[in-house]
């Protein structure tokens, strides 16, 4: 369903009545085509404290002008390019070098264009110097926060790395219309070698993708993404959706495979199916059985749990075991902010992708250690699909504003960030939950 308020502050008449009445005023986000691929404009890169960080070739592959010319004044004829700006801010150690942060961003923030990027990056948190620790903590207090004041369409999220080329993925990602929908998050990047692959533009060609629950909504925005990306895609639904399972891989030149995901035995019909192995395993497939704990039967809950969690776990248990999935793989599982925040008339649904997340925090370093597969998880917020537009008029327009971007997001920004963890680059992020809501103003 379009959003016909975004549409209206679009217009004159809108935007004055939106700015009289103190109102919501969402920009229109700039998001990935192959047309437009870049961001348009240059990337002010900056610095605070004393950084040992090489940032300068991942940087210069963006596709973006690196220059380190802070604009005179914000707003300013010359500074109408600032497309994104990186603050390199690994090197603050203690509270006075957190006023270099102010003074780097200051005169900096307010000439990123509309849907431009703000990105910090800092230090992981040191344990032995809590001092440092203490610096790089307020760094994630300072970007959610300018995250919530920045507004048209522009995002800002905080990196933490110590390698700088096991992050170009993340950097990458985060720095281009992508992301468009992701803002106030915190991603951990840890040092190490990663995989570069042979062609950025389709860095999944020759592996094959498996999205559970694939045939409509986000899951079919998550088929056609890795596709484009060059991955064979396996559309999994159930036999009922077999239909449109078949027309979405056809579409894509991939694979149907009709099957219950609940079912006992489901890992290893996959692994049957897949005799030449799995790269990418997307947990996509859920369902929401809605209704207060004080009215919600047995059935209700068993059957919310069964699909949204437990076939996750035996489903990933079965292919890890079985050898399915390839080393350099990469599991990729649905959580949501509901899991995160909590959400009236879902304890069911939200018990279910708390523990998406749990599932992720423990399996990641195991799983990367015994069979070389990352474990992360997106975690939506609202997202346009036909489950939400069927919501009232009224909660509809509240989970749309009650964000950053003042906005609901789309489909297809859960797919570019599944597609983003799914990449054979990003071999350094694991065990991260990404929050795809805009900022919700819901929880962290």
């Amino acid at each position: 369903m379009a959003d016909r308020y975004l549409s209206f502050t679009g217009t004159a008449p809108g935007r004055f009545l939106s700015r009289r009445l103190g109102l919501p005023r969402p920009a229109v986000l700039r998001r990935w085509s192959p047309e437009s691929p870049v961001l348009d404009g240059r990337l002010l890169h900056l610095t605070a404290g004393k950084s040992e960080l090489d940032l300068a070739p991942v940087l210069a592959r963006t596709g973006l002008e690196v220059t380190d010319a802070v604009p005179a004044a914000a707003g300013a004829g010359e500074a109408a390019g600032t497309a994104a700006v990186v603050l390199d801010a690994t090197g603050v150690r203690d509270v006075d070098a957190l006023g270099e942060v102010h003074a780097a961003l200051h005169p900096a923030v307010g000439a990123v264009t509309p849907s431009g990027r703000v990105l910090v990056l800092g230090a992981p948190l040191d344990a032995g110097d809590h001092h440092r620790a203490a610096a790089q903590q307020a760094l994630e207090g300072f970007t959610r926060s300018l995250g919530k004041e920045i507004g048209r369409g522009r995002t800002v999220n905080l990196v933490r790395l110590t390698d700088a080329a096991a992050a170009e993925s993340t950097l990458r990602f985060l720095l281009s219309p992508r992301s468009a929908y992701l803002s106030g998050q915190v991603i951990e990047v840890a040092a190490g070698e990663v995989t570069a692959p042979d062609d950025w533009e389709r860095p999944l060609a020759g592996r094959t993708a498996l999205v559970t629950g694939g045939a409509r909504g986000i899951g079919e925005a998550v088929a056609e993404t890795l596709a484009r990306e060059g991955a064979h895609v396996v559309v999994l639904d159930v036999p009922a959706a077999d239909a449109d399972a078949r027309r979405v891989a056809g579409r894509l030149g991939g694979t149907a495979l009709a099957l219950d995901i609940t079912a006992a035995d489901a890992g290893e019909r996959i692994a049957a199916a897949l005799p030449d192995g799995l790269d990418v395993l997307i947990h996509n497939a859920g369902i929401t059985r809605d209704r207060r704990l004080v009215n919600m039967p047995a059935e209700r809950w068993s059957a919310v749990l069964e699909v949204n969690l437990a076939s996750v776990l035996r489903t990933t248990d079965a292919l890890l075991a079985a050898g399915t999935l390839r080393p350099g793989g990469r599991i990729v599982a649905t959580a949501s902010i509901a899991g995160l925040a909590g959400n009236a008339g879902q304890t069911n649904y939200g018990a279910s992708k708390a523990g998406v997340a749990g599932l992720v925090r423990a399996l990641a370093p195991r799983a990367l250690a015994e069979h070389g597969v990352t474990v992360n998880a997106v975690a939506p917020g609202f997202i346009e699909t036909k489950m939400t537009a069927a919501v009232p008029l009224l909660i509809r327009e509240a989970g749309r504003r009650m964000n950053s971007l003042a906005q609901g997001g789309l489909p297809v920004d859960v797919a570019e960030t599944t597609a983003w963890l799914a990449h054979p680059a990003s071999g350094a992020v694991n065990g991260q939950v990404v929050r795809v809501c805009g900022q919700s103003l819901l929880g962290a």
